[in-house]
């Protein structure tokens, strides 16, 4: 099992660190598993001066998963857009034609207290969110700055989705569903966006050969608001680029921290990017306090998608639940009552359990 690991940007040398040390201890027990390292973002640009250079590309073409930390910082905001560390994860997704980003929102029993809507809400959340990654407005041409016929500055962008763009984050979705709780809800602005009503219509014919799941339609201002007032209608949602953007980061903060969000991005052949769902949280980079559970849960996510390792996958995230119940907390989850650690602290306690 070849993996790239790309540390990129902030904290994400310090959180890729304590997953690299879970995967050790799985190569230890006899997986095999070989990583090479690579840079990506704001550290691919300070070594060669590209945001996702030729060398970072080519390691990742040939490796059978990658493992992202995180990429951005402000001392980059002043470079032209094309070489902004975040244009590098959009040109790895694009590359490695990874259309289909899977987000749980799962709230442990433990960190109930740290969301910020009332623990009866939120206590046994569990939800999937499916957003379309490679197409939407984010890619869509025409797009730019300029002028217009009468002379006053302008900017656009394309909302543009191809009928097998839709068709295929569908089948992705409705897949999902069938190994849960079999209820879909597609989110979508149809009333209107004439792109949206079309990914409607390509959902509902879609449906047809997927007769067990209950598919529902939500506009989304509408699921917005139903995240926060009732989140345990949904199951799975499948939604597109921008929207999904969007409301997985809103359900990030119904699970107490978005800290705890791991991610994949995946291909037609399960082969995955995971990273967590956070940032690079520049104003903490390298002080050791960031929160590493999302890294390692996306790990977890790799050793289910892309290898098919159920039981080791089920193995990190009974770890992770483990530390929890222990009362190992880092301080974007810490509460009264509860043993506040480091980074590397929690990386430790994590590997000891597991």
């Amino acid at each position: 099992m070849k993996i790239a690991i790309l540390p990129g940007d902030g904290i994400g040398p310090e959180i890729i660190a304590q997953a690299q040390q879970v995967l050790e201890v799985l190569r230890q027990e006899g997986l095999a598993i070989e990583t090479e390292q690579a840079p990506l973002g704001g550290a691919a640009y300070d070594a060669f001066g590209q945001p996702y250079p030729e060398f970072t590309q080519k390691l990742c073409r040939e490796a059978d998963a990658v493992l992202l930390g995180a990429v951005g910082g402000p001392a980059y905001d002043q470079l032209e857009r094309p070489l902004r560390p975040e244009r590098g994860l959009l040109a790895i997704r694009k590359d490695l034609n990874l259309f289909a980003n899977l987000r749980p929102a799962i709230l442990y029993p433990e960190l109930a207290n740290a969301s910020t809507l009332k623990p009866e809400v939120v206590s046994g959340l569990d939800i999937m969110i499916v957003r379309e990654l490679t197409g939407d407005i984010y890619f869509g041409q025409p797009r730019g700055m300029g002028v217009n016929a009468q002379g006053e500055r302008e900017a656009y962008n394309t909302m543009r989705y191809s009928e097998s763009e839709v068709r295929r984050i569908a089948h992705v979705a409705f897949g999902i569903a069938l190994k849960r709780n079999k209820k879909l809800c597609s989110v979508d602005k149809a009333n209107v966006l004439e792109t949206t009503e079309f990914w409607k219509e390509i959902m509902n014919d879609v449906a047809k050969e997927y007769l067990q799941v209950e598919l529902s339609h939500m506009y989304v201002d509408n699921a917005a608001m139903q995240l926060v007032r009732y989140p345990k209608q949904f199951d799975v949602m499948v939604t597109g680029n921008i929207f999904g953007d969007i409301l997985s980061d809103q359900a990030s903060m119904l699970t107490g921290s978005i800290g705890m969000l791991p991610s994949a991005s995946l291909d037609q052949n399960n082969k995955g990017l995971y990273e967590p769902s956070h940032g690079s949280a520049p104003d903490i980079a390298g002080k050791d306090l960031a929160n590493p559970l999302a890294t390692i849960l996306s790990t977890a996510m790799m050793l289910r998608y892309s290898f098919g390792l159920e039981a080791e996958a089920l193995r990190v995230e009974k770890a992770v639940k483990t530390v929890l119940a222990q009362g190992y907390r880092t301080g974007d989850i810490y509460e009264a009552g509860c043993q506040k650690v480091s980074c590397s602290a929690m990386g430790a306690a994590v590997v000891a359990a597991l």
